[in-house]
């Protein structure tokens, strides 16, 4: 998919990249190591500010905060992937009165921030009285943003698929759908896991946006804790911590199934040219 969006970089450009990296690579750590002498000059470092963190009721009230942003982000991809699985097939639909609006709900929703549907769910609606939880205002806004998302990793995973599976399911007398349900969506699915791992990710950093309503997931708690012990920077540092540590967990599954998907693509690949070739 790379070499379709960009040259691949000849010596020259490979070792200004080098070079690039090395310099924003030492950048980056000055400007940590300044960070954290200005960090240390204030006090901030000072082992009793952080010994309250090495408290079990400290953890407890964040990990009742980590759980709450787990359960927002796995219901909202629940929505957001069905969601997104619908308007995919309704965008490859043949019939103009379904493709045209889930091609234009995809279009409009990828344009509008999800923070402005937060606004909506927790200001607009309850005008007019559609007044959700705490839960769903979070959630509702969050699956309807990343709908649009998951609806171009399907479309594109399907489209992917060879045209002659769906040709030979028609011709063994499978109807469209039976085709689409038992031949080309399984091949489409196996082959966007990575890319729906990585949605993911970003679903699960949006549901930071709960502080606005209210909801107590992970960075709010964070802000309610701050609040109560006076540990800004601290409380802010390991909730930060925290989230980079389930992120970069699920980046790295994303990048070992995207390699696991490219291994048995190419196997699948040589299998079928040394079939041609005995044929």
């Amino acid at each position: 998919m790379s070499d379709l969006l960009f040259d691949a970089p000849g010596p020259r450009a490979r070792r200004r990249i080098r070079i690039a990296t090395v310099v924003g690579t030492v950048a980056i750590l000055g400007l940590l190591a300044l960070a954290v002498r200005q960090f240390a000059a204030a006090g901030q470092l000072d082992p009793e500010r952080w010994q309250p963190y090495a408290t079990w009721p400290m953890w407890r009230y964040l990990l009742g905060g980590l759980w709450s942003t787990v359960l927002a982000a796995v219901v909202a991809a629940a929505l957001a992937m069905a969601a997104g699985l619908a308007l995919a097939l309704g965008r490859l639909s043949r019939r103009r009165w379904v493709r045209l609006p889930a091609a234009a709900y995809i279009e409009a929703v990828r344009t509008i921030p999800a923070l402005l549907l937060v606004y909506v769910m927790l200001f607009a609606l309850p005008r007019y009285g559609v007044d959700l939880p705490l839960f769903w205002k979070l959630v509702v806004p969050l699956a309807v943003s990343n709908a649009a998302a998951f609806a171009g990793v399907f479309r594109a995973g399907i489209l992917s698929v060879d045209k002659g599976q769906g040709e030979a399911g028609l011709a063994v007398g499978l109807t469209h759908g039976q085709t689409m349900r038992t031949i080309v969506l399984p091949q489409a699915a196996r082959r966007v896991l990575p890319s729906i791992v990585s949605q993911s990710v970003g679903l699960l950093k949006d549901t930071s946006l709960g502080f606005v309503v209210s909801y107590a997931e992970l960075l709010y708690s964070g802000k309610v804790l701050a609040a109560y012990n006076g540990l800004l920077i601290q409380t802010y540092i390991v909730v930060a911590l925290v989230y980079l540590a389930i992120n970069g967990s699920l980046s790295k599954l994303a990048r070992v199934l995207e390699t696991r998907t490219q291994e048995t693509r190419a196997v699948a690949a040589d299998r079928s040219r040394r079939s041609t070739a005995r044929a």
